[in-house]
């Protein structure tokens, strides 16, 4: 199995920003005091800076393109923002750990049955052992986390 190292630091670095992202959001909650308004308030910094580098990278012709796509396939903002609100929500009730530990389950139980699916048109990977190992161990993280 070879791994492009770039995509995979990327990845690594992405994840780190979710750990940042979480108690970032979760004090700007306290501070507003509505988890809602955080999560909307960091959906809307995001969407301006996204907006803005895809106009600057010469990319703004896709927001008239997504305008003529299968409604399903904004579904993903939907996603993300349930996930803003719920880490935004929870973070404070169960600590960033254990709730990065829940988020990563998730993720990899999901991810499980969205490779062996080839959802979306990604190509299929069998549920194998070793995957279900890694998500057991990621769930015994959260348990551990919380001693």
């Amino acid at each position: 199995m070879q791994l492009a190292i770039v995509p995979v630091i990327f990845v690594i670095l992405a994840g780190a920003a979710i750990s940042f992202q979480a108690p970032l959001n979760a004090a700007l909650s306290r501070a507003v005091h509505s988890p809602l308004a955080a999560a909307a308030i960091s959906f809307g910094v995001g969407f301006v800076l996204l907006t803005f580098m895809a106009l600057v990278v010469g990319e703004g012709r896709g927001f008239i393109a997504a305008t003529r796509q299968d409604w399903r396939l904004w579904l993903g903002g939907f996603l993300g923002a349930f996930y803003v609100w719920t880490i935004v929500w929870t973070l404070p009730r169960m600590g960033v750990l254990t709730a990065i530990c829940a988020l990563a389950l998730g993720q990899m139980v999901a991810a499980i049955l969205l490779d062996r699916a080839g959802a979306f048109g990604m190509p299929v990977r069998d549920i194998s052992l070793p995957r279900i190992l890694a998500a057991i161990m990621v769930g015994s993280g959260i348990v551990l986390s919380r001693f």
